[in-house]
């Protein structure tokens, strides 16, 4: 069992974590004069540690994931969830998320084919949901930074959200406050030919460059953001705004993030700072689903395929459950950290 245990923390600390690597940087910092225990060398050795770290974790995972995802195109995809139905066809549609792209923006022209292709409302606002705020890519990365339990805990109940969330949509029969031309476009059902492995590796090559050149930005962004949380901004402020002393934490940190656009790999950075200075773990989930899922610019997209109502009510189930989840986690933190 202890064989096991250290077996773990290795690939926890040094694979996943590249504690390694941590250490790599604040030497060579230190060796170039810089001293690392001050604001300005913390954010310096914070910065560089966590875009490298990020960046190596999101190249290998996205390609790893475009990889898995060139079997399951759209067309095949369409005809997986036209098998299920009820509950079974929104948990399908909600796991189908897990391997398609990282998102909310992206995601929505997946939604708008399903959903053209004949396919229940509720069950692709199932597929929305979980595709920006639990991917394959962000289980990983969170275990890097969380840990195991974290990270599992989150995309289950990211996977709940967004069952529960496509069917209470389901229930209320939404489907006329789809945008008619949504309705009527039909979809052209032709099969996806077989792919050599050659084929495979090229595409997925591809959507790593590709995901990669739109999603660095953000990554510069969120750790810059982090790294001045981190360094500069007095604990105090944070655990008075975020801590367990403020009961509306939760709320806070959601409708803080709503405005915000950024993908899983852009926020955790920021949410790693967050905790780090004191804010409870539930709280700073709350505001890594309020970023990923509820984006302003992915908002309007989405209005482009749905009417006002559908668009309202999406954003309030969406929102109520992300509140719960934060609270649910602040109540469990100390049995999983």
């Amino acid at each position: 069992m202890q064989i096991l245990k250290g077996i773990w923390d290795f690939i926890q600390y040094q694979i996943l974590g590249m504690r390694w690597l941590d250490e790599l940087i604040g030497s060579a910092l230190s060796g170039l004069g810089l001293d690392t225990s001050t604001r300005l060398g913390g954010s310096i050795e914070f910065f560089a540690y966590d875009v490298i770290k990020i960046t190596i974790l999101l190249c290998l995972l996205i390609f790893l994931i475009s990889y898995i995802q060139s079997y399951f195109p759209p067309e095949r995809s369409k005809k997986i969830l036209g098998r299920f139905h009820g509950i079974g066809a929104n948990s399908v549609a909600a796991l189908l998320g897990t391997v398609t792209p990282f998102c909310s923006c992206s995601s929505i022209p997946l939604f708008i084919g399903f959903t053209s292709a004949g396919l229940p409302v509720g069950v692709t606002f199932s597929f929305l949901i979980s595709s920006p705020m639990v991917d394959l890519g962000s289980l990983l990365l969170l275990m890097s930074i969380f840990g195991a339990k974290v990270a599992v805990i989150y995309v289950i109940v990211g996977l709940i959200i967004a069952v529960i969330s496509g069917m209470i949509i389901e229930k209320l029969h939404m489907e006329k406050h789809v945008e008619s031309f949504i309705i009527t476009a039909g979809s052209v059902d032709i099969e996806s030919p077989d792919l050599a492995m050659k084929d495979r590796l090229a595409y997925a090559k591809d959507q790593m460059l590709s995901t990669f050149k739109k999603v660095f930005p953000y990554i510069l962004i969120g750790v810059g953001i982090g790294a001045i949380i981190h360094n500069w901004i007095p604990e105090e402020w944070v655990v008075a705004a975020l801590g367990s002393k403020n009961p509306f934490g939760v709320v806070l940190a959601t409708l803080v993030g709503v405005p915000m656009y950024a993908d899983i790999f852009g926020v955790i950075p920021i949410a790693e700072a967050l905790l780090s200075k004191g804010a409870d773990l539930g709280t700073v989930l709350s505001f890594m689903m309020a970023v990923t899922t509820l984006s302003i610019p992915s908002m309007i997209m989405l209005r482009k395929a749905v009417k006002p109502k559908l668009l309202v009510l999406f954003i309030a189930i969406c929102t109520i459950g992300i509140i719960i989840v934060g609270y649910f986690f602040n109540v469990i933190q100390g049995f999983i950290i």
